[in-house]
């Protein structure tokens, strides 16, 4: 229910002051159940956690190896063949848990770990100024005039059409070194990269100042920016949320392809995109050293997209997920148990008799060929039985009141009263 109306309906205390929060805390535990039904979304969410986790406690946990990821270690690779880590597995030791890096020695694991860091870190700061500005132009968009609309629209038009890396290329070229680069990546990637949301916040917009709480709010006097605060916003954050949870992998790859171009982070400030530009020549004889950074951007991106799959299924459960992993079929053989209806419509499916089957075919097939009720057969049926020509008609009176009349042919006679028949 809408506050204004709520507000005309209170004055201020009672029970329909708790409303707004009452209906909030109701939708926030709708959904947690409908997103716990889907487990391939729980397993996600678990592991982008435990990835959160990891990139907070990052210092930490070198502490605890007793390494950090800038101090170099030249005793710990072999100078006679290029720098390739002395020891078995890239150098993996009690003091050094995933090797060391070619030609420099540093720790791969403090790299590692820090670089979660940033590429979540850098991912999560463009998707929030991505939804900032995309959500501000969408709703002006549609709560402005036509002229405003117009104007906006076309902006996000040309926003969305430019190329994405090119333009991030530009600007990053010509920003001075001394600008703390993982800012500067953030800020980049969210400034040329709002389009598509703006594009969902103005539809959406559109659609709900067509309801009515938001019209009684404009009738109750509210001002645009409290009308779109109080009753616009909270209907758009079903499907903000859904994108943005989608847009978070997209940057943390973008960020990737920035640093692995020579454009994004740059060293030492280590980051995945960045150590996979420095791993391209050690693939051979260093593999750890591009398949530890490739696996966590691979794993980061996959839980991240089937997390937000999740979350756009639990805010609107009409969609059915894209990412169905096998629940969807054993809850339907479930309902079909507990329901006898359900169980008699599959035996019905199973044994031929329901929707689909042999039975239903042949009469799908009499009445495609014009054997069936309403073909053009029966048609002609009615047709001479309402023009006089059927059974019952007076044509067939007539002839039979020849026959009794003796005007019948001879043939037709009854014998006894002309010639035999």
């Amino acid at each position: 229910m809408s506050e204004a109306l709520l507000a005309s309906e209170a004055s201020g205390t009672g029970p329909a002051q708790h409303a707004p929060a009452l209906l909030a805390a109701s939708g926030a535990r709708r959904f947690w159940r409908r997103l716990r039904t889907q487990r391939a979304a729980l397993v996600a969410g678990g592991v982008v956690a435990l990835l959160v986790l990891v990139a907070l406690a990052a210092p930490l946990l070198t502490a605890l190896e007793g390494q950090d990821p800038t101090t170099y270690h030249p005793s710990l690779v072999d100078s006679a063949r290029g720098g390739v880590p002395i020891g078995p597995l890239g150098g993996i030791s009690g003091e050094h848990w995933l090797g060391v890096e070619p030609q420099t020695g540093r720790d791969l694991f403090a790299r590692l770990v820090h670089g979660a860091r940033v590429s979540l870190g850098v991912a999560l700061a463009a998707t929030v100024v991505q939804v900032t500005i995309g959500v501000l132009v969408g709703v002006a968009a549609g709560l402005g005039n036509r002229w405003l609309d117009q104007v906006l629209s076309r902006i996000t038009d040309i926003i969305i059409a430019m190329p994405l890396m090119i333009m991030a290329l530009a600007l990053l070229a010509v920003v001075p070194d001394d600008f703390p680069r993982p800012v500067l990546v953030a800020l980049v990637i969210g400034f040329v990269a709002w389009g598509g949301i703006a594009k969902i916040a103005r539809a959406q917009t559109l659609t709900l100042k067509q309801l009515d709480h938001v019209a009684a709010a404009r009738l109750s006097g509210w001002g645009t920016w409290r009308v779109a605060r109080r009753e616009l916003l909270p209907g758009l954050a079903a499907p903000v949320l859904t994108y943005a949870a989608l847009m978070v992998p997209n940057n943390i790859a973008i960020e990737a392809a920035l640093s692995f171009l020579g454009v994004g982070v740059r060293p030492p400030t280590p980051s995945w995109g960045e150590m996979l530009t420095s791993a391209n020549v050690w693939y051979a004889a260093a593999p750890q050293y591009l398949l530890l950074p490739a696996a966590a951007l691979f794993v980061t991106v996959l839980a991240l997209t089937v997390l937000g799959d999740g979350v756009r299924t639990a805010l609107d459960p009409r969609a059915a997920s894209r990412l169905r992993v096998g629940t969807g079929r054993r809850r339907e053989k479930r309902a079909a148990k507990a329901s006898p209806a359900g169980g008699e419509a599959a035996t019905a499916t199973r044994t031929g008799d329901g929707p689909g089957s042999p039975r239903e075919d042949d009469a799908v097939r009499e009445t495609g060929t014009g054997d069936g009720p309403g073909s053009p057969r029966e048609d002609d049926a009615v047709r001479e039985t309402g023009t006089g020509d059927g059974p019952g008609s007076p044509r067939e009176d007539d002839a039979v009141r020849e026959i009794r009349t003796g005007d019948a042919p001879r043939e037709l006679r009854e014998p006894g009263k002309g010639d035999a028949v």
